[in-house]
């Protein structure tokens, strides 16, 4: 018999997981995973920097490394972040085992057992799973098209014992596919500043945006560097480069940097060092940019084949948003939906999606369906949505 910890009773399985191998099949239509293009990734330009690696280099990408990084990407990667604005000179920075690793380690630095932590409901399934490992007791609370409703949040606050942290994905949200406006960003910084709540700004997708005009939208809070407002700015290569890489990186202040090193030695000890000097010359190629240029090109044109085949076959109840960026599109159902019959009915025709109670921190609200177009060709979207439309109709009237 064994007796396995106490905080594996609050773990849950994702369904989005237990999905992969369904989705790895030629015949299936699959709207379920969050995955880059695999057609998209910079395949020649990877090979030819690791042909033309020096032996030394080659020699360092098959050693132990740092733990807080190879050094030379993280002299890149400040140069990068700093494009965006962000106060890489006021802070540190870290190389984490993909952005998750980051969210973990945050999550052990500053979560006892019991503590409470606000996310949005919906929350990216990977941030609950890494929150409830460490015993946090998760309050979800709703966002609209804007973001989290900041009423809530100021309850939340202010409540006589505060929560631990505030957990949130500002920019073309996982699932929700929203992007924050810059009123309610500004609320967020309003309502936090002086608490002494930690954000985690988690920001994986806000180079993938599709206008022009959303730049300012997609400036993190962190490069806001509001005053009284603990910021820890979480990102990742895997949506701009490639997830099998498994680099993401923590900005954190020194504080929090020191903690956060102390766990990583005793997680890892280092991030791979090979995918480390791979990226690292990417980055000084000057590759990257053009690199996430053509991606924004091609995802624009994936999600407006998903926008136009919804807006052609979806009843009127469902309400969703047009992307403006990222991997997803949100689909909102009558209020006593179930989406999971959905996904069974979209089964028998070889298509699948992510029903909304995997992103629900409470596990239970299931109205609504995660649709991601971001690793699906453009004829088997207009193929698959007829197939989703046909199985909500069936389901919901």
């Amino acid at each position: 018999m064994y007796r396995f910890s106490k905080m594996m009773d609050e773990l849950r399985t994702s369904e989005i997981r237990d999905l992969m191998s369904l989705a790895i099949s030629s015949d299936i239509i699959s709207f379920s995973g969050g995955m880059p293009g695999n057609d998209l990734f910079p395949l020649k330009e990877i090979d030819a920097i690791y042909s033309n690696l020096s032996l030394k280099k080659k020699q360092l990408a098959f050693q132990y490394g740092p733990t807080p990084g190879y050094l030379p990407l993280l002299e890149s990667l400040k140069e990068f972040l700093r494009k965006k604005g962000l106060p890489v000179d006021e802070n540190k920075l870290m190389i984490t085992t993909g952005s998750l690793q980051a969210i973990n380690i945050l999550a052990k630095v500053f979560v006892d057992p019991g503590d409470e932590v606000v996310t949005e409901n919906p929350c990216f399934i990977g941030a609950i799973s890494a929150l409830k490992s460490y015993g946090a007791k998760i309050t979800g609370l709703t966002i609209d098209d804007d973001g989290i409703d900041t009423d809530l949040l100021t309850r939340a606050l202010n409540n006589p014992v505060k929560p631990k942290l505030l957990y949130l994905t500002p920019y073309f949200h996982n699932p929700a596919g929203i992007i924050y406006s810059e009123q309610r960003k500004q609320a967020v910084i309003d309502i936090l500043r002086g608490t002494d709540v930690p954000l985690i700004e988690d920001d994986p997708y806000s180079d993938l945006y599709f206008y022009d005009e959303d730049i300012v939208r997609v400036k993190p809070i962190k490069a806001i560097n509001p005053k009284g407002v603990n910021v820890c700015y979480t990102g990742s290569f895997s949506k701009i480069l490639g997830p099998g890489l498994r680099l993401g990186w923590m900005l954190v202040p020194e504080e929090v940097y020191i903690k956060a090193e102390q766990c990583k030695q005793a997680i890892d000890a280092c991030s791979p060092s090979f995918t480390q000097v791979i990226a690292d010359e990417f980055i000084r190629s000057g590759d990257i940019y053009e690199y996430i240029v053509r991606l924004r090109k091609e995802y624009f044109k994936q999600a407006m084949a998903m926008a136009k085949a919804l807006k052609s076959h979806l009843p009127g109840y469902v309400h969703w948003t047009e992307p403006r960026g990222g991997f997803y599109i949100w689909l909102n159902l009558p209020e006593n939906a179930d989406a999971t019959e959905i996904l069974k009915e979209s089964i028998k025709k070889r298509v699948i999606l992510a029903v909304g109670k995997t992103f629900d921190p409470a596990g239970k609200r299931n109205n609504s369906i995660r649709l991601s177009f971001s690793n699906t060709p453009i004829d088997k979207i207009e193929e698959g949505i007829p197939i989703v439309a046909d199985a909500i109709k069936k389901v919901c009237g």
